[in-house]
Parts: C-alpha cells; sequence; structure tokens
C-alpha cells in the first residue's frame, strides 16, 4: 500500500495561555512537512549530470526521486543550459515556478539561503560538511547558517545530512509503517533493510546537524501520520530538551510509540557523539528518565531498534499482559522463561483446568503449566494446532513465544505452519524465535517472514526486549495523561514568598534556605538562629530538648566534616559548651557566619534526600533517593525532569533499590510515603516557578516518619543563579 498524502491538522505556535510558569511551550508546534516529503517542484541547486562527478550521482537520484513523487524537477546552475535533458536555470531568482524544495549540492548554502528565501522557498535541504561537527570555528559557521535560515523563513534540513530522505521505498507492502529518523545516515540501514522482510517503511528524515529542523520536528509530525505505527530513532545529541519532550508528549498522546537508540551512555560514547554532531550531549540518567517518562523506549542496539519497532509498529493492541513460552524442549524453555522473567515478563501459571485440556495432547510426564513443552512428537501432526489454539483461547494469555533453537524439518516446518495459521485466528501476539544461523530455511524465509501476524525474532534477548517494550507501551498508553495539561500557568502565592528570599549570586544560608522550603509548604524542624551563647539557652527551652545545633552560614555546605554540627544537647550547660566551640572553629576556618541554629531534634524515620539540579538540554531536574551519607555511598537515586504528576513521584520512589527502606524492614513501621511524594512534588513546583533563578537545591537528610506523620526537611542548602 503506498503512502498516502498528508490530511492533518498543524499546531500553531504557543499562543498566550500554552506557556506554562515559566514562560515556556506546553503543546509541540508541529510544522507542516507534507511538502518536504511530497513537493510539487523541486529545486536542485548546483545540479550536475557530468559523468565521475558527485554531485552527478546525486541530481541523477533527485530525477529518479522526484520522478516517483510526482514532483517538477528544475536544475538551477550558474552555466549549464540543461541538465539531463532539463532546461536549467542560471539562479534561484530565475526558476520558472515557486518551488517547495530546494536541495543544495553547494560547498558553502550560506550565500544561497538569502535568495531562497526571497523566492520564498518553504524548505531546503543542505548536504555540506565542515559546520559544528568539526569543532568551534565550525559551530560558529553553524550558527551564522541558523541565523541566515530563520530570517529567511524557509526550514532547514542539515547541514551534514545525506540522500536518505530520498530513498526508495517499496510501495507493495501493506499495514502501519515505521517512520525512521537518524542522525547518522548508515545507522538506519539496518531498519530500512527491514522492507526486505515485509515491514513497511513510509519516510526517513536524516536530521544531520540540526541547524534547523530536528529530531523532535520530525517526531511531532510522523505521529500526526496516519499510516505511521511506529517512530524508529537513532540520536546522538538533542539540540533542545524541552522540544524533545514536547514532541514525544505529542506522540504519547496520538498512541504512537517511540523507539530509540540514544548513544552516549558511557564518558567516551557521549564525547564521540559530541564530536560527530557537534551538540551537547545530556547527562545520561537525565536523557534515560526523560525517555521514560514520555513513553520513548531506549534501546541499546540497532537490531534491537529494528525488532522493538518492527513488532510495535504492527502488532495489535494485547488482550492481556500475560505470556506463555511453548516449545518442543524442557530446556529451551526453561532457559527462555528464567531470562523473560527477569527482563519483568508475566509468565503466569496456566490454570489446572487448561492443563489438563493441554495434557489431551501432551503426555502427562512433561510440564504445561508455562513454559508448556510438548516433547517435540505432537507438532509433527494434527495435535500441535491443538495445542497453540487451546494457549491463545487463555483469557491471561495475550503473547505466545516460541523458541525454535533449530531447525529440525519436517517438524519445525510443520510448527512454522500451524503457528502462521493460528496467527491469523487470534487479535493475540505470536511470536517466534528462529534460531538457526543460517536462516535460508523455508519455513523461516517463506512462511514465518510471509506472515504480517507473526513476529519472527532471531535471538532469545530482542524477543524479549521487543515484547516487553509492547506491553509496556501500551500500559503506558492506557493510562498516559499528559503532564503539560496539569503544568502550573501561573506563580503561586508561594513564588513571591520565595522571591524575597532569592539572593542572586550567592549560596543561602541553612537558615534561609529552611525558609525558602517553608514558602513552599514543605516542613522543617522548630527552630531558631542565635548569635549568643544565652540566646542559645533561650532558644533550646523553647524549642524543647533534647536540640541540635548546628552553624549556620552563607558558604557553608558540608558542616559535619568540620565539626559544626552538636546532636543530642540535653541541658544548658551543654547547649552554652556547644555554641563556644562551633563559633570557635568557625573563627579559626574563617567562615562567616549568620548565626548558629538551635533545632528540634528528630530521630525516628528514613533519611532520604530531595533536590534540584540544572541539566544542561533539560533545564531543571529533580532528583530522590536515600539521604544522610547513603546519598555519596550508594548513588541510589531517580531523577525526573518537570512538569510530571503523582503517578511519576510514586515511580521515581520505585525505581529505587533501597525502596524496601521506605516499607519497613527488620521489623521496622513503614514510612509516610504520601508526605514525601507531597514534598517531591512541591519542590517541582518550586523548579518550575524559580527556573533558572535556582541554581541548586539539595534538601538532605528529609526525615521521612511513620505512616501519617509526614516528613521533616532537616538541612537544606541553596544556591541562587
Amino acid at each position: 500500500m503506498p503512502p498516502q498524502a498528508a490530511v492533518h491538522t498543524i499546531t500553531p505556535a504557543a499562543a498566550e495561555g500554552d506557556l506554562d510558569v515559566s514562560g515556556r511551550p506546553l503543546h509541540a508546534t508541529v510544522p507542516d512537512l507534507d511538502r518536504f516529503f511530497r513537493p510539487e517542484s523541486v529545486a536542485v541547486i548546483g545540479a550536475s549530470d557530468t559523468e565521475g562527478r558527485p554531485r552527478t550521482g546525486i541530481t541523477r537520484q533527485l530525477v529518479a526521486w522526484a520522478e516517483r513523487v510526482g514532483a517538477r524537477l528544475h536544475p538551477v546552475h550558474p552555466t549549464r543550459e540543461s541538465v539531463f535533458g532539463r532546461p536549467c536555470s542560471p539562479s534561484v531568482a530565475d526558476l520558472p515556478e515557486q518551488v517547495d524544495l530546494a536541495v543544495l549540492l553547494v560547498g558553502d548554502p550560506l550565500p544561497v539561503i538569502e535568495e531562497l528565501g526571497q523566492a520564498k522557498v518553504k524548505f531546503a535541504v543542505a548536504f555540506a560538511s565542515g559546520f559544528a561537527e568539526t569543532g568551534e570555528e565550525g559551530a560558529a559557521a553553524q550558527a551564522r547558517l541558523a541565523a541566515a535560515v530563520e530570517r529567511s523563513g524557509l526550514r532547514l534540513l542539515g547541514p551534514n545530512t545525506n540522500l536518505n530522505a530520498f530513498e526508495a521505498f517499496r510501495d507493495d507492502l501493506d499495514g502501519p509503517a515505521i517512520a525512521l529518523i537518524t542522525q547518522s545516515g548508515h545507522q538506519g540501514r539496518p531498519v530500512y533493510t527491514l522492507q526486505e522482510l515485509g515491514v513497511r517503511l513510509s519516510h526517513w528524515a536524516p536530521t544531520g546537524n540540526e541547524a534547523d529542523l530536528e529530531t523532535a520536528d520530525f517526531i511531532s509530525y510522523f505521529s500526526q501520520r496516519p499510516e505511521v505505527g511506529a517512530i524508529a530513532c537513532y540520536v546522538e545529541g538533542l539540540k533542545d530538551g524541552r522540544s524533545f519532550l514536547l514532541a514525544a508528549d505529542r506522540a504519547a498522546r496520538a498512541g504512537v510509540p517511540v523507539v530509540a537508540v540514544k548513544v552516549g551512555r558511557t564518558e567516551t560514547g557521549a564525547r564521540t557523539a559530541a564530536s560527530h554532531t557537534g551538540k551537547l550531549t545530556g547527562a545520561d540518567q537525565v536523557v534515560d528518565a526523560a525517555m521514560r517518562q514520555f513513553g520513548v523506549i531506549r534501546v541499546d542496539g540497532l537490531d534491537e531498534l529494528q525488532d522493538t519497532a518492527a513488532l510495535l509498529a504492527r502488532a495489535r493492541k494485547p488482550q492481556a499482559d500475560g505470556a506463555v513460552v511453548y516449545s518442543i524442549s524442557g530446556g529451551t524453555g526453561a532457559h527462555f522463561s528464567d531470562l523473560a522473567t527477569g527482563a519483568g515478563l508475566k509468565l503466569p501459571t496456566l490454570s489446572e483446568e487448561k492443563q489438563r485440556e493441554l495434557h489431551e495432547w501432551i503426555p502427562d510426564y512433561l510440564n504445561v503449566s508455562n513454559p508448556v513443552d510438548n516433547g517435540g512428537h505432537p507438532v509433527g501432526d494434527w495435535r500441535g494446532r491443538k495445542i497453540i489454539d487451546a494457549i491463545l483461547a487463555d483469557p491471561d494469555v495475550g503473547v505466545l513465544i516460541c523458541p525454535i533453537t533449530g531447525p529440525f524439518p519436517p517438524m519445525s516446518d510443520r510448527l512454522a505452519q500451524d503457528l502462521v495459521d493460528a496467527a491469523e485466528t487470534t487479535d493475540k501476539l505470536v511470536c517466534v524465535v528462529w534460531g538457526s544461523p543460517v536462516g535460508t530455511e523455508d519455513a523461516y524465509r517463506t512462511t514465518l517472514l510471509g506472515s504480517s501476524r507473526v513476529a519472527t525474532f532471531r535471538t532469545f534477548g530482542n524477543c524479549i526486549t521487543a515484547v516487553k517494550a509492547y506491553l509496556d507501551h501500551h500500559r503506558f498508553a492506557a493510562s498516559y495523561r499528559s503532564p503539560f495539561d496539569e503544568a502550573p500557568r501561573t506563580p503561586s502565592p508561594s513564588f513571591r514568598k520565595a522571591q524575597a528570599l532569592m539572593r542572586p549570586g550567592h549560596q543561602l544560608s541553612e537558615h534561609a534556605a529552611k525558609q525558602l522550603l517553608r514558602a513552599y509548604g514543605i516542613r522543617v524542624p522548630r527552630e531558631q538562629l542565635v548569635t549568643s551563647a544565652a540566646a542559645a539557652v533561650r532558644a533550646a527551652g523553647l524549642v524543647g530538648f533534647p536540640v541540635v545545633m548546628k552553624a549556620s552560614g552563607a558558604r557553608l555546605a558540608h558542616k559535619t566534616e568540620l565539626g559544626l554540627v552538636k546532636v543530642g544537647l540535653t541541658s544548658a550547660s551543654q547547649v552554652r559548651d556547644a555554641y563556644r566551640e562551633l563559633t570557635d572553629i568557625a573563627r579559626y576556618e574563617g567562615i562567616e557566619l549568620d548565626g548558629v541554629l538551635v533545632c528540634q531534634m528528630i530521630e525516628r524515620g528514613v533519611e532520604m534526600m530531595v533536590g534540584v539540579t540544572h541539566d544542561a538540554l533539560f533545564g531543571p531536574t529533580v532528583t530522590v533517593g536515600l539521604g544522610g551519607v547513603l546519598v555519596e555511598v550508594l548513588h541510589d537515586a531517580a531523577v525526573r525532569v518537570p512538569p510530571f504528576g503523582e503517578d511519576q513521584a510514586r515511580a521515581m520512589l520505585g525505581e529505587l533499590r533501597g525502596r524496601a527502606l521506605l516499607e519497613g524492614v527488620r521489623g521496622g513501621p513503614p514510612v509516610d510515603v504520601d508526605a514525601l511524594v507531597e514534598v517531591v512534588l512541591r519542590v517541582q513546583r518550586m523548579a518550575l516557578e524559580l527556573g533558572d533563578d535556582l541554581a541548586e537545591l539539595d534538601i538532605n537528610p528529609l526525615m521521612v516518619l511513620g505512616r501519617g506523620q509526614g516528613a521533616v526537611a532537616l538541612d537544606a542548602l541553596a544556591v541562587c543563579r
């Protein structure tokens, strides 16, 4: 089925009321790329038909592409009268009509951009390299190019892109298609070749250096295309984190899965990505969390990208989330089941009634509880189809997975055909892992790959990754609510209180940082700031013994290491002595204090940490993790990019390795998780409203008390930008 012309609504630029509290857009602007992929007229600037020249091969490919999409092609060259028998214009100004797309086969596209703008050209493609991928000088050249594009009013793909957008796509394939986005053209080849396995591909956007059009633009556009079943991305670096999240949100609203390889998990990978694309690679933990928040499925390899995208594009909505492993070997079934369970797939135990039914065709001594082991022989006759149908009829089963570790004709031929025939009669997902290293067998090449209903894999790992992504995506899509719809649009009363406490360019003292928390309704201990030993004694009486005493100063971050915290003081004499000792240490260390805090002592609870930092790509991020000294020892933390809702705040806690501490361990009571979630959400509000003015916030420890008793910020650090 050939791709159809697009008919869809384009979201206008954000208007008043579509901005969040910090003035950022709440909805993605979808570029109208119809005339890019399906132009009526195309100009090739620098066209050539001289054999042996690189431009000639590109021109020839563009001529063929224009004929396929039904576009009129106009060569442009100052010294040629014709190119490949077509009349050639000497300049853009001399084109016989206004064109939709200009392809620039010139070494320096910058001088041409202004001409294209004057000619009202909608889109341009720049292949030229030597820009941000080459270093500072190239980055400056790319900035000049981007500025010229913005002034011109056209939209630019590139520079440092290639011809992938003009590939020939098969038009004889049916079903939902994969739309492909890559920053490195060669990395899209495995997905492109899925067409040879019967998987439809509708578009390929090679974004290159993204001086203008970026990955986010194409995600937004593809998610609105009726023929697109999944979007596959190879991402080296994100141009703008906010734009990416808005695009992912649009795809999530439309229920279109986005599968992405994002390089840069390691320090080496991040350096390589930056040198190749000239863009900043964000902290990988933040990228990972941001993708997970908005349902983007991150995979590691190109083989996983092609298999996962193909399954998500073609498979119907799951009827249940249980998977059954069906094999001819107990060893194969056990091995696959171990891997699947470890990856988080749900393998329900089949009911006693279902097991009795299966034992009508499978010997009683074989296990059929899940995995189902048929022993081999039943697949060679009429019993094989009966077994498959019986498993698929179970209401708890949404996925049937059959690992075939190697061909064993004629039984494997019969098994493959039975699986294909059964898949045609059900809405449930049928997966086969064909483990033969040869891959030339007829059962594989013709029977399995010839079916649009059976998902066929070559490895256990790729099958498990894809099936889990399939179930996770539909679970996510069923409950997705856009956090941008609930993001604050106007400042709260807390914001006005907090503004008065901020000191631009300074770190706040603990006392001032806690006042900032109070402004947002975050509970802190009873405490008083004092400047004399006598005042400290009076404050201790008001706060109530036992007390904690801490030195408080604007540049004081690690008080415990300097001996500037005294805990468990139970008498006036201890308070007086502690005051003198704290001030003496501060004087010796040359630390300027604004006083000494006399604080209520809170002992029982779980120490947590909640904080705000700024990511270069995504802006403010909120982190929660185990607190106290454990935060530096275990690095057990989860991060989210605002805005997010209560569901994501709770999901953050579920990601912590030490989450069992919140539920109560070794006889301890469970703590007030609801209060902890509320603190996370209030900190998020603070991050959204204060924006760049709040460079850093660290609440550590946040003592989470027993269930129903709340949470108290025992210490806090805040840095103003």
